[in-house]
């Protein structure tokens, strides 16, 4: 299990819901595919404005902004769009809105693949990463954009859901394929979200039963 296991993708889109899903999530991927030469590209449905878990002085919309672009430089990331759909609102956005919205990023950013939160329950039981996911697969299928979808085993999954009481979904191992990363440079990006990486977070609990290994599955 390598990041040779990754497509050989030369520009790679990221759907994401919030920002810090393309660090916390998505992050050691996304290096991954920047380490092996691709050009990657973040698209953020939301500007992360109705939720934190720090202290925040300011808007926080802004400051979230502001922290996304700073760890979209940590991991390398040559383009972000932010959008200002609703934080914890984006299953009552039209379908039809937010596919459009995705439709159009891919159209300027011509990826050769897309890469989002699993659909299932969006990983993490928030309704918004799956509700990004969801469009963003069915753009993909679409326009014959291929799909890859960040999930945890089952395992994982359940640990989380024990210990956290948090609405993580996982697949059984057989049907994942393992990506081993370094998790250096997410870290790094991970660091800039002073705001939402505070201790205790589920965060780092998931990342030390991942150790140094991700997990994909070939949605489109």
């Amino acid at each position: 299990m390598t990041t040779e296991a990754l497509p050989a993708w030369r520009t790679v889109l990221a759907v994401v819901a919030h920002p810090d899903d393309e660090s916390f999530g998505l992050g050691a991927l996304l290096d991954a595919f920047g380490a092996a030469g691709a050009e990657v590209s973040v698209l953020c449905l939301t500007r992360g404005e109705a939720s934190t878990l720090g202290e925040v002085e300011g808007d926080l919309a802004s400051v979230r902004d502001a922290e996304l672009r700073s760890a979209a430089a940590a991991l390398g990331v040559a383009r972000t769009s932010l959008l200002a759909h609703p934080d914890g609102g984006l299953p009552s956005v039209p379908d039809e809105v937010l596919r459009g919205d995705v439709a159009a990023e891919v159209r300027r950013v011509a990826p050769d693949g897309m890469l989002v939160f699993d659909p299932v329950a969006g990983v993490t039981g928030h309704a918004d990463h799956e509700a990004a996911s969801v469009a963003a697969v069915a753009v993909g299928a679409g326009l014959g954009v291929p799909v890859l979808g960040w999930a945890l085993p089952a395992e994982v999954a359940a640990t989380l859901r024990d210990e956290t009481g948090g609405g993580f979904a996982g697949h059984p191992l057989e049907d994942l394929t393992g990506v081993v990363v370094d998790r250096t440079r997410q870290l790094e990006a991970v660091r800039c979200h002073a705001t939402q990486a505070v201790p205790g977070s589920v965060l780092w609990r998931r990342l030390e039963l991942l150790g140094d290994r991700e997990h994909v599955r070939r949605l489109v």
